[in-house]
């Protein structure tokens, strides 16, 4: 068996496709900057610096059920989520982390070959999930602003009848911009699924936009996803959820794994439903704490940002290096995200944080631009 070449067994797409390139977790961190992670002002993953409530981490550490496989169907869970959304039960679907429902979405509905709309920038794990899937992404470029090009999606659609899936993200990851009711029904009216992603509509409300979920009551072809991860400080446990079409939700339940969504992370996010008030005081301040931030980071004439209704700030740097920008706050223990991809070139985004982080990425920001 000495000859057997093993990379001849992999299928030749995924083979050429490009890797996911995640944010770094702090323990990898903190080694490469030779910092503890206590001396990390970590701003670049849009994750909830306040962590989960007292309950929620109470929950997950209880382990008086670890050694059982979880509920399949998560219903305590989803039970909660009905009283707390106002929709069925039965309508909703768990998983680990709204990535996973990408990816089922994708695995139910695909043949090789078949089409997904994607209108970047925007999230990276739609083109990733398609990929993998075996798919072909149909990109229809945001405008300058990060609007969407409605027309453009539907002359994409014309075009390609083997499209079965369009992704929108809202609030829009990387930018913060937001989709309008009148072109969300114009889309709507397309012959495909329509995936509207709300992992960041809680940090939306403050400033007027508002949540979908309901709607996938009323279009048999709009799915809406959302997430534990921002709102209630659990990214590090992997909860997502979602409502489905009911043509859709029996084949979704036959491909997910049994036990996707584990006893800490479920028990965890029940724990947090029934705890609202504490997540409502964590987003408002985490929006307080965006508006301030673009109000302080103001005197860097250098930094442009975008209208954002979420928990991150998109910034154009203008007449320097933003991935040079990025490493130096690297070095200074402040972390943000660099983007070099079309649409957002020289651009880099930065998540709300406490106060005290603001500060510090300030003074950061002072002692690396310093001429």
């Amino acid at each position: 068996m000495e000859s057997f070449e093993g990379s001849t067994l992999v299928r030749q797409d995924i083979a050429k496709m490009e890797a996911y390139s995640p944010i770094l977790p702090f323990e990898v961190l903190s080694d490469q900057l030779g910092r503890p992670p206590q001396a990390i002002t970590k701003l670049d993953a849009n994750e909830n610096p306040y962590g989960p409530s007292p309950a929620a981490t109470a929950a997950a550490g209880s382990g008086d059920w670890f050694h059982i496989y979880p509920d399949p169907e998560v219903r305590a869970m989803r039970t909660e989520l009905s009283k707390h959304l106002h929709v069925p039960k039965e309508r909703l679907l768990a998983g680990m982390g709204a990535d996973e429902l990408i990816d089922l979405i994708l695995r139910a509905l695909l043949s090789p070959g078949d089409g997904v709309i994607n209108c970047p920038p925007s999230f990276g794990m739609y083109p990733f999930s398609t990929a993998v899937n075996g798919g072909q992404i149909i990109s229809v470029p945001r405008g300058a602003d990060f609007s969407l090009d409605v027309k453009g999606i539907e002359s994409a659609v014309a075009r390609n009848p083997a499209a079965k899936v369009l992704f929108i993200c809202s609030p829009n990851n990387p930018d913060g911009s937001c989709i309008g009711d009148e072109a969300l029904r114009l889309l709507l009216d397309l012959p495909l699924l329509l995936v509207l992603d709300e992992a960041y509509i809680e940090f939306a409300a403050e400033d007027g936009q508002h949540s979908r979920f309901d709607w996938a009551l009323e279009h048999n072809n709009l799915a809406v996803l959302r997430t534990f991860s921002k709102l209630a400080g659990l990214a590090g446990l992997r909860v997502g959820y979602g409502i489905f079409p009911t043509w859709l939700l029996p084949h979704l339940w036959k491909i997910k794994q049994p036990y996707n969504v584990n006893v800490a992370a479920s028990s965890a996010a029940l724990a947090s439903l029934l705890e609202p008030a504490w997540m409502e005081d964590k987003v408002k301040r985490i929006v307080q704490e965006r508006k301030r931030m673009v109000a302080e980071l103001a005197r860097f004439q250098f930094l442009q940002p975008f209208p954002s209704y979420s928990n991150f700030v998109l910034f154009r740097v203008s007449g320097r290096s933003a991935a040079q920008l990025k490493q130096a706050l690297a070095q200074e223990g402040v972390l943000v995200r660099y983007f070099d991809k079309a649409g957002l070139a020289n651009c880099i985004r930065i998540s709300a944080g406490r106060p005290a982080d603001t500060d510090r990425l300030v003074q950061a920001l002072s002692k690396v631009t310093q001429t």
